[in-house]
């Protein structure tokens, strides 16, 4: 495999996991935009199965070689930041 194609498969994995991320950053934001966690346990758990399944995602691009493992983490951290704040903000209402 050229390198030009590898660094294009790495490329491209990174980007679809960076759309995958903003897909449950949005998530979250729906959700903090309603503040509603409490009335639907169901939304918190959609995130949850999200976010798990982000995750795998990373740690299989790592395995092969196609995403940084520090890439992925801060990723991770983003979202779990975003999390975070939403926990707060309804703690806080």
């Amino acid at each position: 495999m050229t390198s030009e194609i590898k660094i294009d498969h790495r490329e491209k994995a990174y980007s679809l996991l960076r759309k995958d991320a903003e897909k449950i950053a949005q998530l979250i934001k729906v959700q903090m935009d309603n503040l509603t966690m409490p009335q639907c346990p169901l939304y918190e758990e959609v995130l949850d199965t999200q976010m798990f399944g982000l995750s795998r995602e990373i740690e299989f691009a790592v395995r092969l070689g196609l995403v940084d493992e520090m890439d992925g983490k801060t990723l991770m951290d983003s979202l779990e930041k975003e999390l975070s704040i939403l926990h707060e903000a309804f703690t806080n209402k």
